[in-house]
């Protein structure tokens, strides 16, 4: 969980502030975002629901492989154990190293009628994003932050206690940063979540529940890192 403030490395544009269009693009609002099945580098915008009985079933299947394992002690656990928040200098995810920070990276991919700080084609300062999370259409601005969060959908203390605490400085990085792993959504619906795993706290639009614990797994299973028996089971549930 953070708060979308502060600023990140620039290029220099000529003129004054800058429209594009980031992330989900055209079409009603409520069409927004990526299957996750369709989308598992994390680089497509946003979340779409699950509804198909075949995009369900494979998203079972794909849930069965996650290891199960109790958690483990947070002793010692940081958030500064993960590398500062949204550093650019990560190796090994999309956008790593493109001088831009890993927030404003994902403001892009998710917002639409994006508008970035006079001079910069990097730092947002407006846009207009689609929550998955809750099907709220949020109007955000840099001068209210705290509105949209980044979530961490696999959280980095629940990373931490499933075996994160045992990995190198550079690869606490990687799933801190990695596109997969996170997603632009209603604040005070991120600040619910805490370090909960799929068992205890689940987005409240329900439609979007599938989707989620499908990239729940997909992050799991690419940092070869196990969830609890009891969220593994939620997650199977959800897709049910």
């Amino acid at each position: 969980m953070a708060v979308l403030a502060g600023c990140g490395p620039t290029s220099a544009l000529d003129g004054d502030l800058t429209t594009q269009g980031g992330g989900a693009r055209g079409g009603s609002v409520l069409d927004q975002g990526v299957n996750p099945l369709d989308n598992p580098d994390g680089t497509g915008p946003g979340l779409k629901p699950i509804t198909s009985d075949k995009d369900r079933a494979q998203a079972r299947e794909l849930i069965d492989k996650v290891r199960t394992k109790g958690r483990g002690s947070k002793s010692g656990y940081d958030r500064d154990k993960f590398g500062y928040a949204w550093a650019d200098n990560v190796d090994g995810v999309p956008w790593g190293r493109n001088g831009c920070d890993t927030r404003n990276d994902l403001l892009k991919r998710d917002g639409r009628d994006v508008k970035y700080r006079s001079g910069s084609n990097c730092v947002i300062v407006s846009m207009t994003l689609y929550d998955p999370y809750t099907g709220k259409v949020i109007d955000w601005s840099k001068s209210d932050a705290a509105k949209v969060q980044i979530d961490h959908v696999m959280p980095l203390s629940y990373d931490w206690q499933m075996g994160a605490s045992r990995w190198s400085e550079s690869k606490r990085k990687q799933i801190a940063n990695d596109p997969l792993n996170l997603m632009p959504v209603d604040g005070s619906t991120n600040g619910s979540k805490g370090d909960a795993g799929p068992a205890t706290w689940l987005p409240p639009r329900r439609e979007i529940r599938c989707s989620y614990a499908v990239r729940f797994a997909q992050v799991a299973l690419k940092y070869d890192l196990p969830v609890t028996s009891a969220d593994k089971a939620a997650m199977l549930e959800q897709c049910e």
